[in-house]
């Protein structure tokens, strides 16, 4: 298994604590929860979806359970939520873009850990974005939502392009910091778009909007 370099390790470390972060607020928005249950969510987000791709490619203990920095990372960032959780709203977007870092990291390091592990073209782009989203689909299934990455914004579409560009640059040859950066790059732009412009996947003709209750 191929090691990341030390930028990428750095921006992975920073999605963590925004995972965690962006997790447990959603926690405190959806739910009346204690600081139990919104540091708990808070470490869903951050740790669950490379906690589903460890266990899927039989990598145990997960790599973020091995490494102290990430589980303290996490609840770093629950902690951060749940003490400052009323006036958070006026960094929505600071976080909306610390979010899609790790949205676009999570991706590119979950898609070629996969490569690395012997997976195919399209587990590996699945299990890329698994990394990114799995733990947020966790955290809403848990507060009785219809989790975000199925009806709003564009979050899914972007986690599968950067795996999928981090596959193609590892089967090309060409895979490296740059390309890994490339991938995350495009991931984060569409990702920011998504949020600037409150763009969302299509949906069928006729479908209502999905109201943000459980």
């Amino acid at each position: 298994m191929t090691t990341e370099p030390p930028l990428l390790l750095v921006l992975d470390l920073i999605g963590t604590f925004a995972f965690g972060l962006n997790g447990a607020l959603t926690a405190v928005r959806a739910a009346q929860l204690d600081i139990v249950g919104v540091v708990t969510l808070g470490v869903i987000t951050a740790l669950g979806g490379g906690i589903i791709r460890d266990v899927l490619l039989g990598d145990v203990p997960p790599a973020t359970l091995r490494d102290w920095r990430y589980l303290a990372l996490a609840v770093l960032g629950g902690l951060v939520a749940f003490a400052l959780s009323q006036w958070l709203d006026r960094l929505e977007m600071s976080i909306n873009v610390l979010d899609a870092v790790g949205l676009s990291v999570f991706a590119v390091i979950g898609a070629s850990k996969a490569v690395a592990f012997g997976l195919g073209v399209g587990p590996a782009v699945i299990l890329g974005a698994v990394t990114g989203v799995g733990g947020g689909t966790i955290r809403d299934t848990l507060v009785r939502q219809v989790p975000s990455v199925l009806r709003s914004d564009l979050y899914a579409i972007p986690a599968l392009l950067a795996a999928a560009l981090t596959v193609g640059a590892i089967h090309l040859g060409i895979y490296g910091l740059w390309a890994a950066l490339a991938a995350a790059a495009i991931c984060f732009a569409v990702r920011m778009l998504g949020v600037v412009l409150g763009l969302n996947a299509p949906r069928p003709r006729g479908a209502r909007p999905a109201s943000d209750g459980g």
